[in-house]
């Protein structure tokens, strides 16, 4: 489980099949092999550690099936990621509920700026979309955030400043695509409604 708060923003180092090195700012002692480090909100599981230059280097595989539903494929050598450690017992609840098992692909239909924050308009696929309430929760790329309002398929968040400098929102422009985890509760409620007709 997450919260869908980063702590650091890595960086992809190489990729080799399903196998990815990502760096970090973690300390390395702090990571066991078999931990769960959300990336770009994928629930992945370390399986190699080493000492990189500002802290932990890790690897991850992702499999055929996260290829497939998530962004991961897009991802490239320097690409920076938006990490979170694996929540403990006792730990702040910042954000919401996050699982790591990323629903879908959304896309950044819009973007302009509120004032000192960017107002998102995110197009999320149209099996997703029905999960998505104004004012509830979502993760976009591992960011828990707040939706302001939803228009059929779309939906608007606003990013403060500093969300925008400590994820990689702020790398993102139109066209792009986020993995986008729907608010873990509209998914059980939803599955009770549809046992209930």
């Amino acid at each position: 489980m997450f919260t869908g708060i980063i702590t650091d923003v890595g960086r992809l180092v190489d990729r080799a099949g399903g196998r990815f090195r990502i760096a970090s700012g973690f300390d390395p002692s702090g990571i066991a092999l078999g931990a769960s480090i959300a990336c770009d909100g994928c629930c992945l599981t370390v399986v190699e550690v080493a000492q990189g230059e500002r802290g932990a280097v890790f690897s991850v595989d992702v499999s055929n099936e996260s290829l497939s539903r998530t962004i991961l494929g897009d991802w490239y050598p320097g690409r920076r990621i938006n990490l979170e450690r694996a929540l403990k017992a006792g730990d702040e609840l910042g954000g919401h509920i996050v699982s790591g098992h990323v629903d879908g692909v959304g896309a950044v239909a819009a973007m302009r700026p509120d004032g000192d924050s960017r107002r998102f308009t995110i197009e999320a696929p149209a099996d997703i979309a029905p999960y998505i309430a104004s004012k509830g929760s979502v993760a976009l790329d591992g960011i828990s955030l707040t939706v302001n309002e939803v228009a059929g398929n779309t939906f608007g968040i606003n990013i403060i400043p500093h969300t925008l400098t400590h994820t990689t929102l702020g790398d993102r422009k139109p066209g792009d695509r986020v993995n986008l985890e729907v608010d873990l509760f509209a998914r059980y409620v939803a599955r009770l409604m549809e046992q209930r007709r």
